[in-house]
C-alpha cells in the first residue's frame, strides 16, 4: 500500500500526526508511506522521522497556482490512500487531496465550515469532537483509513541528530552554561497568519517574568524563536538587561530543539515550540488563551496551563476565519489580563 500524509497546515500539526504516523507503520509495516509538506521546520521534523519512506517539500503558497498544478499532476494517481492530517479544514487542502487522486482520501468532518470548504471530496471520514486532542483526532483518522483499532497513544516524534546535538552543546558551552545551573526557555511568538498574533503575551510581561525568575531564583533565560521573531527576541533580551540570558539564534529547528533539551521549564505560547518542547519530553508552562485546550495542549509531558479560564473561551476553532474577540470590555481579555504572576507561579511549580 503507498499512502501519502498530506502536512500542509503547520509545524506543530506535522508534529502532531506523528503518533498516529507510528501506529500506521506499525500496523502497516511494508507499506510505502510519503509525507507532503509546505513549511521547511515540518520538513525538518519529518526528515529523521523513522516511520516515512519520503518527506516531499513543496511551497504552494510561494508556487503560485499554474507551478503547483503542475507539481500536483507529478503525485496524481501514485498513492492508493491519502490523509489530511487533522487540522487541515481549508479548501485549498481538500482540493490538494482529491487532486492527487487516490482512492481512499483520509481527513476529519468539520463541525465548522466542512460543507464550504469542500470536505465532502474526502471518502474516508472521522467526525471532529471539540473534547479530543489532536493527537487523538490522527490516530482514529488512521483507525479508519486501514479499518484497525489501534492500541496505545504514543508521544510526539522528533528524533534530534547527532551532529545537532553536538551543536547544541557547544552553544551551551559557548555560553557558559553551568551543568548545574537552572535553565529556563521562552519563546514569547507564534503564528502570524489569521490574526493568531493576538494569542501572544506581550512581550514586556516575558521580560518581567524573566527578571523575576532571575532575581529570585538565579536562573538562566534562552530566548527560542524563529528568524521572523528575531526582533520580538531581541526586545525581550533588551529589556532583561542582563548577562544572565542568551538569544539562540539557530540555523535549523532540529538544532534550536537540541538546545531547548537543556531547559529545566519552557515557557511558550500556544505555538510549534510548544510541540517541540513536549516532543522532547521538557516540563512545559503553556500561555494558552482563546486556543481550544483540549485540541492542543502540550501532548505526554509534564505542563501547566496558565490561562484565565473565562466563560468565553475558548472563542477559537478550526475554521479559515481568522482570530477575533468579541468581548466588549478589553479585546483579547484572556491574554491581555493574564498576569506575570499568574505565569510565575505555574513555573515556580517545577523549581
Amino acid at each position: 500500500m503507498k499512502i501519502l500524509i498530506i502536512a500542509l497546515s503547520g509545524i506543530g500539526d506535522a508534529l502532531m500526526f506523528t503518533p498516529a504516523l507510528k501506529l500506521l507503520r506499525k500496523n502497516l509495516p511494508n507499506a510505502e508511506i510519503d509525507a507532503l509538506v509546505m513549511y521547511r521546520g515540518a520538513q525538518e521534523i519529518y526528515s529523521s522521522n523513522p516511520n516515512l519512506n519520503k518527506v516531499i517539500h513543496f511551497n504552494f503558497l510561494e508556487e503560485g497556482a499554474f507551478k503547483s498544478i503542475k507539481f500536483l499532476f507529478q503525485l496524481r494517481k501514485k498513492y492508493e490512500a491519502s490523509i489530511n492530517v487533522y487540522p487541515s479544514n481549508r479548501k485549498e487542502y481538500n482540493l490538494i487531496n482529491f487532486f492527487i487522486g487516490a482512492k481512499k482520501r483520509a481527513a476529519i468532518v468539520y463541525l465548522r465550515k466542512n460543507q464550504s470548504n469542500f470536505g465532502f471530496l474526502n471518502n474516508v471520514r472521522v467526525f471532529e469532537n471539540d473534547d479530543v486532542h489532536n493527537v487523538q483526532a490522527n490516530i482514529k483518522l488512521c483507525e479508519a483509513l486501514i479499518g484497525k483499532n489501534f492500541s496505545g497513544e504514543p508521544p510526539l516524534e522528533f528524533p534530534i541528530p547527532e551532529n545537532e546535538i553536538v551543536s547544541g552543546n557547544k552553544f551551551l558551552n559557548d555560553a557558559d552554561i553551568a551543568a548545574n545551573e537552572l535553565v529556563i526557555g521562552f519563546h514569547p511568538g507564534c503564528a502570524t497568519l489569521k490574526n493568531h498574533i493576538n494569542r501572544r503575551w506581550e512581550p514586556e510581561k516575558f521580560a518581567e517574568l524573566g527578571k523575576k525568575l532571575i532575581k529570585d531564583h538565579s536562573a538562566r533565560i534562552l530566548l527560542f524563536g524563529g528568524p521572523d521573531e528575531k526582533e520580538l527576541k531581541e526586545k525581550i533580551f533588551s529589556l532583561i538587561g542582563s548577562d544572565k540570558v542568551n538569544l539562540v539564534n539557530t540555523r535549523s529547528l532540529t538544532q534550536s530543539a537540541a538546545i531547548m533539551k537543556r531547559c529545566n521549564v519552557f515557557v511558550t505560547n500556544d505555538s510549534s515550540q510548544m510541540h517541540i518542547a513536549a516532543a522532547i519530553g521538557l516540563k512545559v508552562v503553556a500561555i494558552i488563551g482563546p486556543t481550544n485546550r483540549n485540541y492542543i495542549h502540550p501532548w505526554k509531558t509534564e505542563h501547566q496551563i496558565a490561562s484565565l479560564h473565562l466563560d468565553c473561551a475558548p472563542c477559537f476553532f478550526y475554521s479559515p476565519r481568522p482570530l477575533i474577540c468579541n468581548r466588549t470590555d478589553v479585546k483579547f481579555k484572556c491574554i491581555k489580563e493574564l498576569t506575570v504572576d499568574m505565569v510565575y507561579t505555574s513555573v515556580v511549580k517545577y523549581l
